[in-house]
């Protein structure tokens, strides 16, 4: 994951300063030397790293701060509060025009992922409520136009296109056939290079012209460093960008250019792309992204991947019958699973937990057990699944060989199913208590 690198070695020095109790100003100067190392790393702009240093060594050194009880602790929080301020006080959101439709230009360099968050994003917008329209404006790279209706079709969005004439009379028709047909948002997927050229800035700057977008959002690609950070300012410069989408954020990258954007072009970064698939898209919030560089968790982002992920009737359904009997069978469980599958991988969802993302760091997390589990538990007939009781030997070695697992595979799920089971029981999660009374499943935060 992105900054997993940054926040590992920005915890080792909190955690030396936590352990000295009281501090003393060089103390202070040498734990942000060590910081200044960790963002250059990172691949963080030498002069972004250079004032954000400044900033914090000011606010650190402040006699508040080092006479109080617990000067690590307001040290912790300067850093929080200037990484805020580094990527943005607040999340930017997409700016809607009174009278529709938001036209909304995609830019960005070959190779970036710009048709892919182009779907991602009407996706997003969909899902909101709103219409949004797909157009087909890369007329030059092989299948573009292909690709765009492939993904706008996973997305269910309609992509306006009219095959390999100029790209700037398709921008145009796209955003009258918007205005024209009820689309509240045009998503103008425009044509990239392996480099930055006159001629692409010429085509982008027609279209602009032609367009008068509402938005230009520039995909960038996280994994090229600092050179993202040179490709928005020169989007920028030719073109006055509102806003970054950063993708491949979820992978293996120091995740620098999420931190130098804003202060290099004064531009802030909308939207991330946490995955491949068309939901791996989220808002940027500046002070979550903070939160979790400094191994303090993001349970919103978290909250928010439920919500909009997991089928609320199903969970509900569940939560019925878990109040009316305190029945849970492998049907259910394997319901459960799928839904928490669409929400990311386990140590994906468990770093978002506050200060679980350091502990299971080193821990090797293997995503594919639901998957066995989930093999074992579609082996099973609905009579098995329902009773698991029932199982006998014979039962096992016809499930096993149905999975591809072994009969030891199956007396593991059966046993971990039977404990669940035992907790549900000792929640108070039964049909009825010692009284008579039927028990009643309690939800923080929502049953009472």
């Amino acid at each position: 994951m992105a900054f997993e690198s940054l926040s590992e070695k920005l915890n080792a020095v909190f955690k030396r300063l936590k352990g000295r109790g009281i501090l003393t100003e060089n103390d202070v100067r040498e734990a942000m030397r060590e910081v200044k190392l960790a963002l250059l790393e990172a691949d963080v702009s030498y002069k972004v790293v250079k004032d954000f240093i400044d900033k914090v060594s000011e606010r650190a050194v402040g006699s508040d701060v080092l006479a109080s009880l617990t000067p690590a602790q307001q040290v912790i929080k300067i850093v929080d509060e200037e990484l805020v301020a580094l990527m943005g006080s607040e999340n930017s959101r997409i700016e809607f025009p009174s009278k529709p439709p938001c036209v909304i230009m995609m830019v960005g360099l070959q190779g970036s992922g710009k048709t892919t968050h182009s779907a991602k994003l009407a996706k997003y917008f969909k899902e909101q409520g709103k219409r949004p329209l797909l157009a087909a404006c890369d007329v030059y790279r092989p299948a573009a136009i292909d690709q765009l209706r492939v993904v706008g079709e996973k997305a269910g969005v309609k992509v306006f296109e009219m095959g390999q004439i100029n790209p700037v009379v398709i921008a145009r028709e796209a955003v009258k056939h918007a205005r024209e047909h009820g689309n509240e948002i045009v998503l103008l997927d425009t044509a990239g290079r392996l480099h930055i050229d006159e001629e692409l800035m010429d085509e982008l700057k027609n279209i602009k012209e032609e367009t008068s977008p509402n938005e230009i959002i520039l995909v960038v690609d996280a994994m090229t460093g600092q050179d993202a950070v040179n490709v928005a300012k020169a989007f920028d410069d030719a073109l006055g960008i509102t806003g970054v989408l950063m993708s491949k954020l979820d992978s293996d990258t120091r995740g620098g250019a999420a931190l130098s954007v804003l202060a290099v072009t004064g531009k802030p970064v909308k939207f991330v792309g946490t995955g491949e698939k068309l939901d791996d898209l989220e808002l940027f919030h500046p002070k979550r992204m903070a939160s979790r560089i400094l191994g303090m968790g993001d349970v919103l982002t978290l909250i928010e991947r439920a919500e909009t992920t997991l089928d609320e009737a199903k969970v509900q359904k569940l939560t019925n019958k878990l109040q009316e009997d305190g029945e849970f069978d492998l049907e259910d469980l394997l319901e459960q699973m799928k839904q928490i599958k669409k929400m990311g991988s386990i140590k994906q969802l468990a770093a978002m937990l506050p200060g679980v993302g350091d502990k299971i760091k080193d821990v090797d997390i293997d995503d594919n057990q639901m998957n066995r589990i989930e093999a074992l538990i579609t082996s099973m007939t609905p009579e098995e699944r329902a009773k698991p009781s029932i199982i006998n030997p014979s039962r096992k070695k016809r499930i096993a060989a149905g999975s591809g697992n072994t009969v030891a595979d199956v007396n593991r799920l059966l046993k971990q199913f039977e404990n669940m089971q035992k907790m549900f029981k000792q929640l108070g999660v039964t049909g009825r208590n010692q009284k008579g009374k039927r028990n009643k499943l309690r939800m923080p935060g929502r049953w009472k």
